[in-house]
């Protein structure tokens, strides 16, 4: 396995935010900064004659702008990630959504705060996993992906998942029941495969839909616009103690855990400050752990592409309680890690590509009691 460093391209047309950026990854001996850009059309130029394995783009540039810069590379240079770099305003959130949808494979917020160390500091932290976990080059990754794949076979071999995984968490006999809410938890690649995925469910899914999507604040609540736009569904994020109702789809706040609870008798959506798990706020864990809690063996469960763990713990709760749990594959991930981890534990009901998932969620929600 190679150990080269994975390279980095850098665009945007601060210097400032240029050198906050390359100073947060210069930290870490596995990536390098190979080259920096003040625009997508000097990006384009400098990629023609030098390899890189990620680009980091900023969304609001002269010349030309992130989105178009982001048709050309994936157009052009079809194999490199790209993440996008967005400042906290409303013309910069809604773009950077448009992007995730069209294939970007995830977002950082530029820092707000005037403390040099305290920006790098963040940057660091949000940038660093995000960069391994789509670098080709990620020695991290691979090895978490290699070692899964010791305990189960991977894609194009469902069967075979199905049959190894029962050794490794023995589920009871299921007793199907008809699900009564279906929740999906989801990071790096989200925003795109949701965009793929959610259109392909009937509007009337007579059940409700919750969604966590590793996000900063101030762009799940245009997350949610999008899903409602694509799939024809009412879709909101999420406020605390709303009512869940069976034909309505709900997003997870950024930088707010979402959950599912109860009040006179009738189950609501609650929002809390919670510490983050696995370095997220929101995290799948809390929403999955109160799926099982509150709806049991009817709870039905989607992993969706993401790196990390975040949500194995509450996977379990599910499994636990009867519910069952979809992984989308490999090969159709653009980072296997959060289903990777439930298919090695044995958490996994079905392991499907992304573009069979709609088709075994209608069939799920056919079934009767």
């Amino acid at each position: 396995m190679s150990s080269d460093p994975i390279r980095v391209l850098i665009v945007d047309d601060s210097a400032v935010i240029r050198g906050l950026i390359s100073r947060a990854l210069e930290q870490d001996p596995e990536i390098i900064v190979a080259g920096t850009a003040m625009n997508g059309e000097c990006a384009l130029s400098w990629m023609k004659s030098h390899p890189v394995d990620v680009v980091i783009l900023d969304v609001e540039m002269p010349v030309m702008d992130g989105l178009t810069a982001l048709k050309e590379i994936q157009k052009r240079f079809t194999n490199i990630p790209v993440i996008m770099a967005s400042g906290l305003t409303s013309k910069g959130a809604e773009t950077t959504v448009k992007a995730l949808s069209l294939g970007a494979v995830g977002c950082v917020a530029k820092p707000q705060t005037a403390s040099a160390a305290e920006s790098i500091r963040v940057l660091s932290q949000e940038l660093v996993m995000m960069i391994k976990g789509v670098g080709s080059k990620s020695t991290a990754l691979k090895k978490t992906i290699s070692d899964t794949e010791n305990n189960v076979t991977t894609q194009n071999k469902t069967k075979n998942h199905e049959t190894k995984t029962k050794t490794l968490f023995s589920k009871n006999i299921k007793f199907y029941k008809q699900p009564e809410v279906l929740v999906i938890g989801t990071s790096t690649g989200g925003p795109k495969a949701l965009a793929e995925l959610l259109p392909k469910i009937p509007i009337d899914l007579p059940i409700p839909i919750l969604i966590v999507q590793h996000m900063p604040p101030g762009f799940t609540e245009i997350l949610a616009a999008h899903i409602q736009k694509d799939s024809g569904r009412t879709t909101v994020e999420a406020k605390h103690n709303e009512p869940l109702e069976p034909l309505k789809t709900y997003v997870a706040p950024g930088g707010s855990h979402l959950l599912i609870g109860e009040r006179d008798g009738q189950k609501v959506t609650l929002i809390n400050q919670d510490p983050p798990e696995h370095f997220c706020r929101p995290s799948v864990n809390p929403l999955f752990r109160s799926a099982a809690e509150h709806f049991g063996n009817a709870t039905l469960a989607v992993m969706l592409t993401g790196m990390g763990e975040d949500g194995i713990e509450g996977s379990f709760d599910i499994a636990r309680s009867g519910g069952t749990i979809i992984a989308q594959d490999e090969a159709s991930s653009v980072v296997w890690g959060m289903p990777a981890a439930v298919v090695g534990s044995g958490l996994a009901d079905k392991v499907l590509p992304l573009n069979e998932i709609a088709t075994e969620i209608r069939s799920h929600c056919l079934v009767r009691a």
